[in-house]
């Protein structure tokens, strides 16, 4: 059978560290996209050849970056795309950053990554994306839907806007063969936590904190055959948080 492939941004850390382990263990050739370079001591084979420096927030650098990828998968198709890239600005000391601390820059910058980056990414590849008959699953979060402690104003937004594109790209996409889907994750422990994360284990049912591995499964199961007849559709990965 023919090696799939899957285009993973946000690698680097967290969610987008466990995915790429987790599908290269079910046999994908794993493309990782980040703003850092490559570390050698990440835990992956093909890891020098196949990751991509680029600023998401960069028009330029998305051009090229598509370019790039192109050149790579050399008429092949692409699998799927898993929309990891994220950031979310903080205040002095880790705050929260509401609307009143939020400059333009700030706004600019979070929705070129957090949702203009996964658009563009979606449109530019969308030939290698229909030729692979390929899945798309963006990353949004519990706070797209309710009000946070620790998430900012802009970074909310943003991920309430990725659950919208979710829909509209499952509406446009699916007559051409390509299923697009949304997970939603709660409060997962990873290095970047904001300092009082670990004490909202308290609400959530089950009594944890997620972690990155429980995250990337479901993204695993979204993007393969399983998972067929699943479009459109958001999962919560929360422990019950929303409940």
């Amino acid at each position: 059978m023919t090696q799939k492939t899957l285009l993973l941004t946000g690698a680097s850390r967290g969610i987008g560290h466990a995915t790429v382990k987790v599908f290269q263990a079910a046999g994908w050739r794993v493309l990782t996209v980040s703003r850092s370079a490559f570390d050698s001591r990440c835990p992956w084979h093909g890891g020098a050849t196949d990751h991509f420096q680029s600023d998401l927030s960069d028009p330029a650098a998305r051009r090229e970056l598509t370019a790039r990828l192109r050149a790579t998968l050399d008429g092949t198709g692409l699998h799927a795309i898993v929309n990891n890239a994220g950031i979310s600005p903080k205040g002095e000391g880790g705050t929260r950053m509401g609307v009143a601390e939020s400059s333009d820059e700030l706004w600019q910058q979070v929705l070129a990554v957090n949702l203009v980056g996964p658009a563009v990414l979606m449109r530019d590849l969308l030939p290698e994306l229909e030729r692979g008959r390929g899945a798309v699953v963006n990353v949004g979060s519990i706070v797209g839907s309710r009000v946070h402690p620790f998430a900012g104003a802009a970074y909310a937004c943003s991920k309430a806007a990725l659950a919208a594109l979710t829909r509209e790209a499952a509406a446009e996409l699916g007559p051409r063969g390509i299923r697009v889907n949304l997970v939603t994750p709660g409060e997962i422990d990873t290095e970047i936590l904001s300092p009082g994360t670990e004490d909202m284990a308290r609400i959530i049912p089950l009594r944890r904190l997620g972690t990155p591995d429980e995250v990337a499964r479901v993204v695993l199961f979204l993007c393969s055959e399983q998972a067929s007849y699943v479009n459109a559709a958001s999962i919560d990965v929360n422990g019950g948080q929303h409940a």
